[in-house]
């Protein structure tokens, strides 16, 4: 497993972070901590989880349960120095929580002892904001996005407050860095430049959607990346388990996601599966397992910090990790473009 340098900090995390997302509702506490054991055994340092998980499905009932989970683990194992943890404050983008109460001083004030209390620890190390206040393309949003509607001035005064409370919680050793997730470039661009001008805390990562069916982070958000070392953090790398093979011939596996939500949350359209085979036959190709492709491709990529995975069985889990030691060839790169031109955005 190698380990990489999150954005600034002085934190360095394992190139595969451990998502906990399933906890709770597909997963028991049983099977959580089974996870976290055998990612740990096998180099793991980083687990990602965020305070309305689990989230599927995500009901009123079980949010907070997987940060519980967690919680319990960390009390049992004695092995907090051990692991990188990053959680999530909510916002506006989930009604079902909260009634979708807006990020803010008070809120983070109120979601972050919520968090602390429930993974059982004093402190967390990456701190992310889940969604802009103002809105995003993320979620299948790009087809209807249009910013014209936002408020430049609320949104600066709203990330100057923000950044000056995190920066409370930085110095109280509440939390050791920030991050954000959902975010668009110029938002990430405001958040860099408002910190560096008041000396608050200095995002570090950057968590949005990145696989081979899903690539917006390359234009734009990868040249930022690169210039401020703002770290992505891919989740879905897997597209909901599309790029495993697993849904191959149009099976639907017991417990799969597919079972759960039929169209994988926007993700699966009338072009969607005709790609998804053109990827999985290039693994097949290869001699690769389509799943450790897909990973592993993200890992290469020069704006990856460290790609989120997760699993609802140690087996699932164990095929995840085994990408970490795949360095893919530049005829299965080549392969891969050649796919990419004809589909850039399949969904």
């Amino acid at each position: 497993m190698r380990y990489r340098q999150l954005g600034h900090s002085d934190i360095d995390v394992s190139e595969i972070c451990l998502g906990s997302m399933t906890w709770g509702t597909q997963n028991s506490e049983a099977e959580g901590h089974a996870q976290i054991d055998y990612a740990l055994d096998h180099g793991v340092n980083f687990i990602d989880t965020a305070e309305l998980y689990p989230a599927i499905p995500m009901t009123s009932k079980t949010t907070g349960r997987t940060e519980e989970i967690i919680g319990t683990w960390l009390q049992s194992s004695g092995r907090r120095d051990q692991i990188i943890l990053a959680s999530k404050v909510a916002g506006k983008g989930s009604a079902d929580f909260q009634n979708g109460i807006a990020i803010s001083p008070e809120k983070i004030r109120a979601s972050i002892e919520g968090s602390l209390r429930r993974l059982q620890t004093d402190y967390i190390d990456l701190y992310q904001l889940h969604w802009p206040n103002r809105g995003h393309y993320h979620f299948r949003q790009n087809w209807s996005y249009d910013p014209t509607s936002q408020n430049k001035q609320e949104t600066i005064d709203h990330i100057f407050s923000t950044l000056e409370y995190l920066g409370e919680l930085v110095a109280a050793g509440k939390i050791r860095a920030i991050g954000l997730s959902n975010e668009t470039c110029w938002g990430t661009c405001q958040f860099l430049q408002i910190a560096n001008a008041n000396g608050f805390p200095r995002v570090v990562s950057l968590q949005n959607e990145y696989s081979l069916m899903y690539r917006t982070h390359d234009l734009d958000l990868a040249e930022l990346s690169h210039h401020e070392k703002v770290g992505l953090l891919p989740y879905s790398p897997l597209a909901c388990g599309m790029l495993t093979g697993k849904y191959e011939t149009g099976s639907s596996p017991d417990g799969s996601r597919l079972t759960i939500a039929p169209d994988l949350y926007g993700r699966v359209t009338d072009g969607t599966w005709s790609v998804v085979d053109a990827y999985v036959s290039i693994a097949r190709k290869h001699g690769i397992n389509p799943g450790q492709m897909a990973i592993a491709f993200c890992n290469q990529r020069p704006f990856v910090t460290s790609s989120i995975i997760g699993a609802t069985s140690i087996d699932q889990l164990a095929i995840n990790l085994g990408a970490a030691e795949l360095e893919l060839s530049e005829e299965v790169l080549e392969d891969i473009q050649a796919v990419y031109r004809l589909n850039p955005i399949p969904y």
